[in-house]
């Protein structure tokens, strides 16, 4: 006996299979085409990006705290009893000096406050780029309290170092910087996508929550996380564009772009003039921080002990002169003079706000102000330039600069985690074995409007060649996308002879 069943309701009676395309996989339309290619996008660079920023993020909020961990690894060097006397400045460097083999300083940091030691300064060719011994005097007692290397002009302990080259390259040198580089590129395209996406997110469910006049329901499960995801990038969005920002100048290849782009606009950071001479110093970039830079002043040579020209008796007539003018900063920077016919340096070396970064040239001939150079006739470009990095490293507003820092890294590394648990969640669970989900159709950039499209490929290409590792991994992403679409589409589609049979048992249940 055959069994009758009803065909539904509005259905002519028959079992003919459905060609209606599941929604995940419908075409984009010529008004959705920009969300489609965007929600594809941010899936691949949230995927392929992400094991990067999280990376990113946890070493950089690590390094938002180096400074508690120095003073806590480094009390014996960096801290003394409270001097109240302290001795001249000219005695410190020549106990330094002795201990140091009769070695000249390159630079001489005198200590800032009561309870802090003085930084003597050497050069060391056995030590790495950028990096100095580092003698650490009781000004009270001359006493050698320490000696570490210190490295560029933020005067990174060994710790710090070590995590400042963990967030920049991984330890690895050189090739280790293509990691950082990437999740700089890639994070603000990331959080400017995301929170369009989000955006568009919010408006279609509230018209679609009118439309049927219902009360939003509660999320649960993949829904709290998506909302989880999505408010927190939309909060974080403008820290995100700041670090991204402010971290590509310290890439290697869209840091280069960067420099030339100030060098066009004039936006250079102005630099002292030490020369003696008519001649002018070229301008210097500001990107010797980050525990990273020269230990020089910005537009001299490196200094060696053969070439500094000074007795030690100098840093007491420079000190005064330089006080004297416009440096009141308690943490000063003392470079003697590079070379005959060159000047001593003075410079304000604290990075909290509102420091700034006036300098004075003191003529070690006569001890008067040969030239000087006032944070006040910086440009609005070098300014921010300046308070920006000091802001990226957790410096300009002290410890609340680096808390916020820290809040910015682990909700950046909660975004990654939240994004991967968004895929798994939504993973497939037939077809391909090596299938990554289906964010929105393929193809949606060539279906949209031709002026949309122009559009969409210029800025691309123009953003590609600007930061170079994001034009060859978006290319990357888009090629991908391309050939694993083609071969998804030439497998999945059905022969003539399985056609045939398909339309048979359609037949067959049709006849039951």
């Amino acid at each position: 006996m055959t069994l009758m069943t009803k065909p539904p309701a509005g259905v002519p009676g028959s079992h003919k299979p459905s060609t209606t395309i599941p929604p995940a996989t419908q075409p984009p339309s010529d008004r959705g085409w920009f969300r489609a290619f965007l929600l594809r996008i941010h899936f691949y660079a949230g995927i392929l990006a992400g094991p990067f920023l999280l990376i990113a993020a946890l070493s950089g909020g690590l390094y938002a705290m180096a400074p508690q961990l120095e003073q806590v690894m480094y009390s014996k060097e960096l801290h003394v009893p409270v001097v109240d006397n302290p001795l001249p400045l000219s005695v410190q460097v020549k106990a330094a000096m002795e201990e140091a083999g009769g070695a000249a300083p390159t630079s001489v940091r005198p200590a800032p406050g009561p309870e802090d030691t003085t930084r003597v300064l050497f050069a060391d060719p056995t030590l790495g780029e950028s990096t100095s011994r580092t003698l650490f005097v009781d000004p009270g007692t001359a006493e050698i309290r320490g000696d570490l290397p210190t490295y560029g002009s933020s005067g990174s302990l060994p710790i710090r170092t070590w995590i400042s080259n963990l967030h920049r390259s991984l330890n690895l040198g050189e090739p280790g910087r293509v990691y950082s580089e990437l999740a700089a590129s890639w994070l603000w395209v990331i959080a400017a996508g995301g929170l369009l996406l989000w955006i568009d997110r919010i408006r279609r469910k509230r018209a679609a929550n009118k439309a049927a006049a219902v009360k939003p329901r509660p999320a649960s499960g993949r829904a709290r996380t998506v909302w989880l995801h999505g408010t927190t990038g939309t909060v974080m969005f403008l820290a995100f564009m700041f670090l991204s920002a402010t971290g590509l100048t310290w890439s290697a290849n869209a840091g280069a772009n960067v420099s030339t782009l100030r060098t066009a606009l004039n936006w250079t950071t102005p630099s002292l003039k030490t020369s003696l001479t008519e001649e002018a110093a070229p301008p210097a970039g500001d990107h010797s921080s980050h525990g990273a830079g020269q230990s020089q002043g910005a537009g001299e040579s490196p200094r060696t002990g053969s070439e500094a020209v000074f007795d030690p008796a100098m840093f007491d007539t420079v000190t005064r002169a330089a006080r004297a003018d416009i440096v009141t900063a308690p943490m000063i920077d003392i470079k003697p003079s590079a070379a005959p016919g060159t000047a001593w340096s003075v410079t304000e070396a604290g990075r909290e706000w509102p420091a700034s970064a006036s300098a004075v040239a003191v003529d070690p001939a006569t001890g008067n102000i040969a030239n000087r150079l006032d944070f006040d006739d910086f440009n609005l470009a070098a300014k921010l330039s300046r308070w920006g990095i000091a802001a990226h490293m957790g410096l300009l507003f002290g410890l609340a600069n680096q808390l916020v820092l820290l809040a910015i890294a682990m909700a950046l590394s909660a975004m990654v985690v939240w994004g991967y648990i968004m895929w798994w969640k939504r993973r497939p669970t037939r077809g391909s074995d090596w299938a990554v989900g289906r964010p929105a159709p393929r193809g949606a950039l060539v279906r949209g409007h031709w002026a949309g499209v122009l559009t969409a490929i210029t800025a691309m290409v123009a953003v590609g060649l600007f930061l170079p590792l994001l034009g060859w991994s978006l290319l990357v992403f888009v090629v991908l996308d391309t050939v694993v679409g083609e071969i998804k589409r030439h497998h999945g589609r059905p022969t003539q002879r399985d056609s045939s049979k398909h339309s048979q048992l359609g037949v067959l249940a049709s006849r039951e």
